[in-house]
């Protein structure tokens, strides 16, 4: 299934889902009797590694999700979406999740005018996320924009490309988060 983790190069044909290269080893991939254990497994590293986080990361978002009212896998999606590096990507910032964690880590992004290096940061509706203005960061969004003008922007942002700055108009419903993924398999993994 395709992640996305490769950045632009995933939305063009030299992408390794796409090429058909064959499973690594010597006999290929082996069929086995896959297990609900083993379903459950997968959809969580699949989230895991579309969102980019550790296995310690993902615990404790799931355990903030767990404490709330609600739907766990819901707010489980929400809280991950609402990350910083990630909103960074959406709005085109960067060119993939990986690389706007980087462009976090190194100063390049303000949060409501204050500068903000935490990728992990969980923000709120409301929230302005502005790029410094230094010329090294604007020059790099200015090449990320360009590449992510086919990607469409989601509904519950909005950016101005000219201040470099986007806001989160709202929390995102379960539609608009994009990973296919059951998360509900997250959960039942997670309660054992």
């Amino acid at each position: 299934m395709k992640l996305y983790l490769k950045g632009a190069r995933c939305y063009t044909s030299k992408c390794p889902i796409e090429t058909g290269r064959p499973v690594p080893g010597m006999h290929g991939a082996r069929r086995k009797k896959v297990t609900d254990y083993g379903t459950q497994l997968r959809e969580k590293q699949k989230l895991r590694r579309y969102y980019g986080l550790a296995e310690g990361q993902f615990r404790l978002f799931f355990a903030r999700a767990a404490k709330q009212r609600g739907i766990t896998g819901e707010l489980l999606l929400q809280f991950l979406e609402l990350r910083l590096d990630n909103l960074v990507y959406r709005m085109g910032f960067a060119p993939s999740r990986r690389a706007a964690r980087q462009f976090v880590l190194h100063n390049h992004v303000m949060v409501d005018g204050h500068k903000a290096n935490i990728p992990s940061m969980v923000l709120k509706e409301g929230t302005v996320i502005g790029v410094r203005s230094k010329e090294n960061s604007r020059s790099r969004v200015a090449e990320s924009l360009e590449a992510a003008e086919s990607r469409q922007l989601s509904p519950w942002l909005s950016l101005d490309k000219e201040k470099l700055e986007g806001t989160v108009v709202r929390i995102p419903s379960r539609d608009e988060i994009s990973p296919l993924v059951n998360e509900q398999l997250v959960v039942e993994l997670y309660s054992k």
